[in-house]
């Protein structure tokens, strides 16, 4: 089962994409956004192009468990992406995965400038790797 995972940004989508196995996550670049049609006719492409199974949205949560503000832009976009694609779409909490791939980022000497790209698919990389270790889509059985 091979999963894409979304990190949503208000500039970009971070991208990740696990093995054919669901065992490792590996960055797998970003989407530019650029209006609400663009952004699932890239996305669904790159799920085509990767040959994704099912496809994971990062659910933007505060601290103490209530939704964050673009939950419902979350929520949104996975209805939208798994009647496009035809493929089942998770939602899972996105908690500090920003943070935790900035500092890992820093740790390898990444550089300020060239960190938002990879700030936006580390961040789903982490994203991905917590769901599949929490079970993925047999967690909630």
């Amino acid at each position: 089962m091979r999963v894409l995972a979304l990190d949503l940004g208000s500039r970009r989508i971070g991208l990740a994409i696990s093995d054919e196995a669901g065992a490792f996550a590996f960055p797998a670049g970003v989407v530019e956004r650029r209006g609400r049609r663009h952004d699932l006719a890239a996305v669904a492409e790159v799920a085509r192009k990767r040959g994704a199974d099912r496809i994971l949205v990062g659910l933007p949560l505060h601290l103490d468990g209530r939704e964050g503000r673009g939950a419902a832009e979350a929520r949104r976009i996975a209805r939208e992406l798994g009647a496009l694609t035809g493929l089942p779409v998770d939602l899972f909490d996105e908690r500090l995965t920003t943070r935790q791939a900035a500092t890992g980022l820093r740790e390898l000497g990444v550089r300020p400038s060239r960190r938002r790209g990879d700030l936006d698919a580390a961040a789903a990389a982490i994203l991905l790797r917590t769901w599949l270790e929490a079970g993925g889509p047999e967690r909630d059985r």
